[in-house]
């Protein structure tokens, strides 16, 4: 039986153009249906793409895609826009190794027009696609849809403002779902609430009036959707400030009004401004009822929903940050809790319930969220900056000018640091050692499990200067975690493993004596490759302040040293040994391994490890590579 009769039919937009318009809703059903099928075999963002069905088959429809230009904001919610746009049939292999990516990829398709996946630059791409439009003397469309979570970042409103003086066609469609990952905060979405309060369209005034007047049928439609109570109408809105023409906000999920006002929209010149309202998880109730759960999950049966482990995993890394802030705000008074829209993924619910007080969620911007924690670390406050690594790259320029050059102490808890599997390139925490480590003031610390991530966050937070704490994403080897709040040695790192030849002072050895220094939780792979090739291994702890000393001593009890993290080669932790041996004369060999410098896509997290050769198999088959060759 086909289970998908249209849908099988559409292998590109075009396809989905010579539809009739009756089709289009038994294309969404099916659309839907898809989505949810294929998300539950592969992992996947889940509610996201379930609440842009109807907007996704409009949009395609209505403009000529690709010449028109569409862009996603984020990204996560592509789904639809892929299966329509000629990969239905490699939905199989969605963000898997050698598989299509969880975002748009423009490499992947002329359909994704722009590489979306940190949130709030679908405004400011766009408007460059239409102002190259204009320049080239093209005749297009550029359109951005943007969530209203991604709204409240600022690169957003720097664009409106910059499009409000320049002559393109451009669209931008607010996909006001009241929710982005965690539930979105601040002034702007309480503006977008008061826009759809019976105040808001009693005072509204007809669109016509000022945009419509030479557009009939667009003018009918305003005053007969602003009867129904979801209407076309222009108030005096913070986006008609910004040069703007405001129409909705109408039902993102009502095929027979997004149509139609689509098309009258396309007719139009300059910058439009289209608010729809969706719910995420749109056909799905599990979904539905609870949009965070089933933003990102895992494999499931859709009959049956998430269901919780017959056995409790190993505690997170994320897991044992949340339980730390916890415990140390309960001890110290001082402490605050700020992340920038991430309190699900960073691990925060349990400290937002127990102190509310003292949790602030400043939405999706990163830059106001670093420079936020400063003001607040000006005035004796501890701020605790819980922040994805690959997000932090967004507030870089606070992070110097803001925190490192006045010294203010704060916690900076680094989440995703490394390869994060199916994600991919866009949200890997591969660079935060290299851009952290070369600021004045700052320091790095880089647990190797559970245990010593929980000390150094106390560690971290005893010091009077700014500190990074990095770890990855899931869970660590089971080591047990501590419920005291002790703390590690700042700066200090230890021998976890010693050579024979070394203990015996063994002169001369029968091997090269190679000593392995470690940087995070790539100390236990290296623990058995130390094993296996009778080498020294050192746990480093922190990249910054380096433990010279014990670099120092290890170059010379060894004949050669390997550096491993799971961050980038460049400026990393390697380098950082490799510069404390030049400064004081030392010369032996080196060999570093960590991330090339090309970018990782998405993928299994232990493939795309052992890919790098960041596994254990792949660590001893360098070493013996390098320095093994001639005892082989």
């Amino acid at each position: 039986m086909n289970t998908y009769p249209l849908l099988q039919t559409i292998d590109d937009p075009a396809d989905l153009r010579k539809l009739a318009r009756a089709q289009l809703h038994p294309l969404a059903d099916e659309l839907r249906a898809y989505v949810l099928d294929s998300v539950s075999q592969t992992g996947g963002h889940l509610s996201s793409n379930l609440g842009t069905v109807e907007l996704t088959v409009a949009l395609h429809y209505v403009f000529n895609t690709p010449h028109d230009r569409i862009v996603w904001d984020v990204g996560h919610q592509t789904y639809p826009h892929k299966i329509l746009t000629g990969r239905r049939e490699r939905m199989a292999t969605l963000r898997q190794l050698g598989g299509i990516s969880g975002f748009p990829l423009r490499s992947e398709s002329l359909y994704d027009t722009f590489g979306t996946a940190h949130s709030s630059t679908s405004i400011s791409a766009a408007l460059g696609m239409a102002m190259a439009a204009k320049r080239k003397g093209e005749k297009r469309h550029a359109i951005a849809v943007i969530g209203d979570g991604a709204m409240t970042a600022g690169m957003a409103f720097e664009a409106m403002n910059n499009a409000g003086v320049l002559d393109g066609n451009l669209l931008v469609i607010l996909n006001d779902n009241d929710m982005s990952i965690s539930p979105p905060v601040g002034a702007l979405n309480r503006y977008l609430a008061q826009l759809m309060s019976g105040q808001f369209y009693a005072t509204a005034r007809n669109v016509g009036k000022n945009v419509l007047k030479n557009v009939p049928p667009l003018l009918e439609l305003a005053k007969r959707l602003e009867q129904h109570a979801k209407g076309m109408v222009v108030p005096a809105t913070l986006f008609e400030n910004f040069g703007f023409n405001y129409i909705g906000p109408i039902d993102g999920h009502d095929l027979d009004s997004l149509i139609p006002t689509l098309e009258n929209i396309r007719q139009l010149e300059g910058s439009q401004f289209l608010h729809i309202v969706t719910k995420k998880g749109k056909g799905y109730a599990r979904a539905e009822h609870d949009p965070i759960t089933y933003h990102g999950p895992g494999k499931f049966d859709p009959q049956v929903g998430i269901t919780k482990p017959a056995t409790a995993p190993k505690p997170t890394f994320t897991q044992v940050f949340g339980q730390w802030l916890c415990d140390m705000a309960a001890q110290d008074e001082r402490l605050v809790g700020i992340t920038p829209a991430m309190r699900e993924g960073s691990g925060m619910v349990e400290f937002h319930r127990r102190f509310p007080q003292r949790y602030y969620d400043v939405g999706i911007a990163e830059q106001h969220a670093v420079t936020f924690a400063a003001g607040m670390a000006c005035e004796g406050v501890k701020p605790v900056v819980a922040i994805y690594s690959t997000f932090l790259q967004r507030a870089y320029d606070q992070l110097i000018h803001d925190v490192a050059l006045q010294n203010l102490p704060m916690v900076l808890a680094l989440d995703r640091a490394g390869l994060v599997g199916a994600d991919g390139a866009t949200h890997a925490g591969a660079y935060d050692i290299a851009f952290v480590r070369c600021i004045p003031n700052m320091s790095m610390a880089t647990p190797a499990d559970e245990r010593e991530c929980r000390q150094l966050l106390t560690t971290a937070h005893e010091q009077d200067h700014p500190v990074c704490v990095r770890y990855p994403r899931g869970a660590g080897v089971g080591i047990e975690v501590l419920d005291d709040l002790s703390s590690l040695p700042f700066g200090k790192g230890e021998v976890r493993r010693r050579s024979t030849a070394v203990r015996q002072a063994q002169q001369p050895a029968a091997q090269p004596r190679i000593a392995i220094l470690a940087f995070g939780t790539l100390l236990y792979p290296a623990l058995k490759v130390g094993e296996t090739l009778d080498a020294t291994v050192a746990n480093m702890r922190w990249a910054k302040p380096l433990d010279e000393a014990l670099v120092l001593e290890l170059a010379a009890q060894h004949d050669v040293l390997v550096t491993v993290e799971d961050g980038c080669i460049s400026g990393g932790a390697g380098a950082a040994v490799s510069e404390a041996l030049a400064a004081a004369g030392v010369t032996v060999p080196l060999l570093h391994l960590g991330l090339p410098d090309r970018f990782i896509e998405h993928g299994d997290p232990a493939k795309l490890m052992a890919l790098q050769g960041l596994d254990e198999a792949g660590m001893e088959r360098a070493i013996r590579a390098r320095f093994l060759t001639q005892q082989a």
